[in-house]
């Protein structure tokens, strides 16, 4: 007798975050069964005052009995179904009450078994399965057996009756099992969204950790790459000039005006590090003016090869820094007296930039395990970030080739 079971149910055994709980919409759609309780109230009372059978007393007795389930519910069922989930013990002692109530009623008159409509659905809304297959089945199979004993209708009757009721029951079951076992499975949805959304959060999160991480590393190498070894020129000049002020006073005024141009061009990278602007080696220049003032700061020589054209940002700001490096390490490892050459060879699809110096070299297996630093490993970072490779060749007594490839794309498909 329970076709009209209510499919908003909570969920008992899934614990659901909160915000997850405080959408849920059964919390927010109570009233409707708040309506559905009291129009089956309303038709039983109906069904008992209106019964031809038994007499007044004994209807007016079972329709009395059924008026306290109104307050019973509004003010003890209420609250405890409307648990998220509902609290067992209380659940058990409410729908014993309840049953205290429907159980006399129904065996005085057989009506009153549509009262069965509401309390069947709150059996499964608050119990566990095997305490709401109890309940349900001595809901609907107890009332027709004492209305049997009390009043001893006929085989006929008793028949029906019975027969009636296993299969409201079988129905009841069977209805009852499959809709809280969607809604548990709703509700396992329902948590598991909301651990998607946990998760899409984290990721957001490590996502903006990450990228403040990359841009940190790609900060320390633009500061690297021009500050800091603009700063370390200064201070190789400041110790040359210290050394020639005695006795080469030209040469000393040489390096004075070098240490001049060092800095000026430091506060140019400076000033266009803090617009996120190109290098000012390559401001209103091309790669090959740049590498050739470069070079000269340097003492290196520069050969250019292959047809010169403009490029992407990317691969020129490689390229520059790539020999800004690779010239720094060699004055700083190789020695002023070491002479260094810088080649650079233009190609339809690549560009490839190559430092070499006849200095005392070194293993390239200690540089490549030593920890620290920013020069080779920025390097080769640069070169990886615009899809090119950098190689370091070198061994002890025969120089060092630092050779940078980057990809370019074709002049045909450029124009």
């Amino acid at each position: 007798m329970s076709a009209d079971l209510p499919v908003e149910e909570p969920a008992r055994r899934v614990t659901l975050p909160d915000e997850v709980v405080g959408a849920y919409t059964w919390a927010r759609s109570f009233r409707i069964w708040d309506i559905y309780f009291a129009l089956i109230w309303l038709a039983t009372l109906v069904f008992v005052l209106g019964a031809g059978t038994p007499g007044w007393p004994v209807r007016i007795t079972a329709a009395a009995l059924l008026v306290p389930l109104i307050p019973l519910f509004v003010w003890v069922g209420r609250p405890i179904l409307r648990g998220d989930p509902p609290e067992e013990r209380q659940a058990l002692g409410y729908l014993l009450a309840a049953m205290a109530l429907f159980l006399p009623s129904a065996i005085l008159v057989g009506e009153t078994r549509l009262m069965t409509f509401a309390l069947v659905p709150q059996c499964f809304m608050s119990l566990r399965m095997r305490q709401a297959l109890v309940a349900v089945a001595v809901i609907n199979l107890a009332p027709v057996a004492g209305w049997a004993l009390l009043w001893w209708p006929s085989d006929q009757q008793v028949f029906f009756n019975g027969l009636f009721a296993v299969v409201t029951l079988v129905f009841s079951l069977a209805v009852g099992t499959w809709i809280i076992r969607i809604i548990e499975q709703s509700q396992e949805r329902a948590e598991l969204i909301a651990k998607l959304d946990s998760s899409r959060h984290e990721i957001s999160r490590l996502s903006a950790a990450h990228g403040a991480l990359a841009e940190r590393e790609r900060m320390a190498r633009e500061i690297h790459d021009t500050l800091a070894q603009g700063f370390t020129s200064l201070l190789m000049l400041v110790q040359a000039v210290e050394a020639e002020l005695d006795h080469d006073v030209a040469q000393a005024r040489r390096h004075l005006a070098l240490m001049d141009e060092t800095a000026r061009l430091n506060l140019a990278e400076a000033r266009a590090l803090v617009a996120g602007g190109a290098p000012a080696d390559l401001a209103g220049a091309s790669l090959p003016d740049a590498l050739r003032r470069l070079a000269a700061r340097h003492e290196a020589t520069l050969e250019v090869t292959g047809p010169v054209r403009a490029l992407p940002a990317g691969p020129e700001v490689v390229a520059l820094r790539a020999c800004q490096e690779a010239l720094a390490n060699a004055r700083k490892h190789a020695g002023s007296s070491a002479a260094v050459t810088v080649r650079v060879a233009y190609a339809d699809d690549s560009l490839t930039v190559s430092v070499r110096d006849d200095g005392c070299g070194f293993e390239p297996t200690a540089v490549d395990t030593a920890a620290g630093g920013y020069g080779l490993t920025g390097l080769r970072a640069r070169a990886t970030e615009v899809g090119g490779t950098a190689q370091v060749r070198s061994a002890p007594g025969d120089g060092t080739a630092v050779t940078v490839r980057l990809p370019l794309p074709s002049p045909r498909s450029s124009s």
